[in-house]
């Protein structure tokens, strides 16, 4: 099966579909929907099938990455396990490849390209320690230790 081009658009999706549970048409929209972490919330547009009532909803795709996101966002706010999107951003701003900041703040030859494109979540250490050096980014060459 050939994969598709990244700079070719998503193929649209039918306006309308069968729920394979009950035989009802759903049609494509958005809604809210509310993701919940340790009492913490964050409501999010969340894309697809949905019946005229409020039933059961079908998701396709990409759909339910507005989920995973904000529950992301939540685990940072609530528990300081840093974003994909805020490792990258902490790393960039030390002037660090990926290789160097696995080797020198450690977690694996391969751990933050693995956190970068949210295949793994860094521990709580390694959050702090990435939100303490996105405060104090002198302190990098604390940890680099002898040239």
């Amino acid at each position: 099966m050939a994969s598709q081009s990244p700079n070719l658009p998503a193929p649209k999706l039918p306006e309308t579909m069968r729920c394979p549970e009950t035989g009802r048409t759903l049609r494509r929209d958005v809604r809210p929907f509310t993701v919940a972490y340790k009492g913490f919330s964050k409501t999010v547009d969340l894309p697809g099938y949905y019946p005229e009532d409020d039933g059961e909803s079908v998701h396709v795709g990409d759909d339910m990455a507005v989920t995973d996101e904000a529950l992301r966002t939540l685990k940072e706010e609530v528990d300081r396990i840093p974003s994909q999107h805020t490792v990258r951003r902490i790393r960039k701003k030390l002037g660090l490849s990926q290789r160097e900041a696995s080797r020198i703040l450690g977690g694996g030859p391969n751990a933050f390209e693995k956190y970068e494109r949210g295949e793994v979540e860094p521990s709580r250490v390694m959050g702090n320690l990435l939100f303490l050096l996105d405060r104090h980014p002198e302190l990098l060459n604390d940890l680099r230790g002898p040239c």
